[in-house]
């Protein structure tokens, strides 16, 4: 954006701001004033001066991306949104943090206008930004690999705090971006030295600056003035440098004072999750030069100056489309592509790709996975991911690619615009980065790791749901299976704590075949979606004999029936579907007729309608049991007063799979008896 002289209403501009974060906060009775008044005159200037963004279109592709990490001070991005005029008004000022408001607590991705992401659990908005960041990249090598236009490439600004910087998810990412040399980001650190329970030294000394540095970012230090406030002129300067940065991220290490001018709360802890006091607010007005009677006012003349920023945004805009017409005149086909990205549509056919698994050999649900992975990925340039150091074991790898790696980086097989992403044992910001990766627009991330981590990664797992995020997770070695490793590898409450994220789906398939009908659903949904994998192969179900696998779209249905009104109906996932079916065997045998139903998705299923629910499950049928390698905390729901639940209910122990399945009561045999209990219990 074109940087005009700074002017005296620039400076009204930036009071102004503080004022209205002190009133905001001072109406509702409750929120963050102190880092949104410090914050303002930064916020000013990435706004107003170096963001390249058009307020009348937020989605504009060619706009750079602003990150808030410390969404608790979202004023300081809801101040701004409303000056540049992207919709906001003075009363959605007024309503902050109240109900059905435009201006919740934290910013809030889909909510507002111009929030590039939901954040508030510290260190997360560091790991988008990554994301961000390295999808920018990747896109940039779809689009125009030779580099032949500026058109794809952007920045991704990031204000953060001390806070961020505490949080292991931003280290984590931070190190991952420094390895990937992601030049397009540039990050802003507020060091004010205030959190919740005052100075931040009582808990964080280290040298922040140096830790960039080792990280390979490059990083610029700024004091603040002598009277506490931003040194506004040595910002700009540093964030000019930092545009001129082309190799690496850049830190800019700021000090500020918090909740800076006011009086007596400036440098407080209290500044910074409480309202200032009228008093407090007059008196810090009369230091702004504004009239402390007033509240909420925003002169017309300061106004129009801000929104200035709209007309500078369009002419850039415009001067973009001329440049994107020239590109698509000489691109067709990659045209085409970016038309079908974004419009979030799939080339006609591309289920044709999908491998269909024969019966008669075993295969575990990872492994098929990974051969489905590979060919989503033939059909679909915008696939890809990779896993946290695992991609071996969760069979994460695209047949062929190359590794997603700066050009400067001496690993073999690097490629700027690799497809395959080398996470590191970084779980956590693995999460908060393929959220980056799907908030930015047009491709399609996974990432894998083992599903006992995903304990490790459930922050950003909830925050992918909340965002309602087309990010899909791979967690594999799901159950007491994957044998030798022991309890501390075995997830036992993880399936079931999985599904109680709302908006998540939780898939754990019973064979290849099922897997590969799930992946189909989960690129046509587009939504938050996890897999739980075996590590042990499983029998592939012979489709001949028992129903079509295409009933994982309806997330259960039955897998193996009987005629007549069935005795009762035995439920399972994932590798106890087999075991299900050898129960029935037993059953039948001995006169009980028998329903099984395979339930991959039970979200899946919950969103069907209750004439399907009712076929799959008549309530008519109250002898059930439910088979599942975890706890039993759930399945109370399916299978009512007279069911039986075959689960683990404690850890698991280090052995083979087999013996450690027939130790814990998963045999057919276990299931029958059970079923025979739920029969009786059914039948009083």
């Amino acid at each position: 954006m074109e940087r005009n002289t700074w002017s005296p209403t620039d400076d009204s501009a930036v009071a102004i701001a503080r004022a209205l974060a002190m009133d905001s906060v001072q109406k509702v009775g409750n929120g963050h004033p102190g880092t949104a008044m410090s914050l303002a005159p930064v916020a000013y200037t990435l706004f107003q001066r170096f963001l390249r963004h058009d307020p009348s279109d937020s989605a504009w592709l060619g706009r750079d991306r602003f990150v808030l990490s410390c969404g608790h001070s979202s004023l300081t991005l809801y101040i701004q949104l409303f000056l540049s005029g992207y919709g906001l008004s003075l009363d959605d000022l007024k309503s902050f943090r109240t109900h059905n408001s435009l201006t919740p607590g934290h910013p809030e991705y889909g909510h507002t206008n111009g929030v590039e992401t939901t954040t508030g659990p510290l260190g997360a908005g560091v790991s988008n930004a990554v994301g961000m960041a390295m999808a920018a990249r990747f896109e940039k090598g779809l689009l125009d690999p030779e580099s032949s236009t500026s058109l794809f490439d952007h920045n991704i600004w990031v204000i953060c705090s001390d806070g961020d910087l505490e949080e292991g998810i931003s280290g984590e990412a931070s190190s991952l971006a420094g390895t990937q040399a992601l030049d397009n980001l540039k990050m802003i650190y507020d060091d004010n030295r205030i959190s919740i329970e005052g100075d931040t030294h009582v808990a964080f000394t280290e040298d922040v600056a140096a830790r960039y540095r080792a990280y390979g970012w490059h990083v610029i230090e700024i004091q603040a003035l002598s009277d506490g406030n931003v040194d506004r002129v040595k910002l700009e300067e540093a964030m000019i440098a930092a545009e001129a940065v082309v190799d690496r991220p850049t830190l800019i290490r700021m000090h500020s004072v918090i909740a800076w001018p006011a009086p007596t709360a400036r440098g407080t802890e209290g500044s910074h999750g409480s309202a200032l006091g009228a008093d407090e607010i007059a008196a810090t007005k009369v230091l702004l030069g504004l009239d402390p009677a007033e509240s909420f006012i925003v002169p017309e003349e300061v106004l129009a100056h801000t929104r200035q920023v709209i007309e500078r945004g369009q002419a850039a805009h415009a001067a973009w489309n001329e440049e994107f017409a020239l590109w698509k005149e000489k691109n067709p086909e990659r045209a085409e592509v970016l038309e079908r990205l974004r419009n979030h549509t799939l080339p006609a056919g591309w289920q044709a790709a999908l491998p269909v698994f024969p019966a008669g050999k075993d295969v575990a649900t990872r492994s098929a996975s990974g051969k489905v992975i590979s060919a989503i990925a033939s059909v679909l340039p915008e696939f890809w991911g990779g896993s946290a150091d695992l991609a071996g074991s969760n069979n994460t790898t695209i047949d062929g690619s190359k590794s997603f790696l700066p050009a400067s980086s001496e690993m073999e097989n690097a490629d700027p615009y690799g497809r395959l992403i080398h996470f590191g044992i970084r779980e956590h910001a693995m999460g908060g980065i393929l959220n980056g990766i799907a908030l930015h627009g047009l491709t399609k991330p996974f990432g894998g790791t083992f599903l006992v981590f995903s304990d490790y990664m459930r922050g950003s797992v909830r925050l992918a749901a909340l965002m309602n995020l087309p990010v899909t997770f791979v967690w594999t070695h799901d159950s007491i299976g994957l044998g030798e490793d022991g309890p501390t590898h075995q997830p036992v409450e993880h399936v079931a704590s999985l599904r109680l994220i709302p908006n998540l789906a939780v898939i754990r398939p019973s064979d290849a075949n099922e897997t590969a009908i799930a992946w189909r659903e989960v690129i046509t949904r587009r939504k938050p979606a996890g897999f739980a994998l075996s590590r042990q192969n499983l029998p592939v179900i012979d489709r001949t004999i028992f129903a079509s696998a295409e009933g994982v779209a309806q997330g259960a249905y039955v897998v193996s029936d009987t005629s007549g009104t069935p005795d009762v109906i035995l439920i399972a996932t994932g590798s106890e579907v087999a075991l299900a079916i050898a129960a029935k065997e037993i059953l039948t045998a001995d006169g009980i007729a028998t329903r099984v139903v395979s339930a991959p998705c039970l979200e899946w299923f919950a969103e069907t309608s209750s004439e399907y629910q009712e076929s799959v499950l008549p309530s008519s049928v109250r002898a059930r049991v439910s088979v599942e390698a975890g706890v039993t905390a759930g399945w109370r729901e399916y299978v009512g007063d007279a069911g039986v639940s075959i689960g683990l209910n404690h850890f698991g122990a280090s052995a083979a799979a087999g013996i450690l399945f027939k130790e814990f009561g998963f045999t057919p045999e276990a299931v029958a008896l059970a079923a025979k209990e739920s029969i009786a219990k059914a039948g009083k």
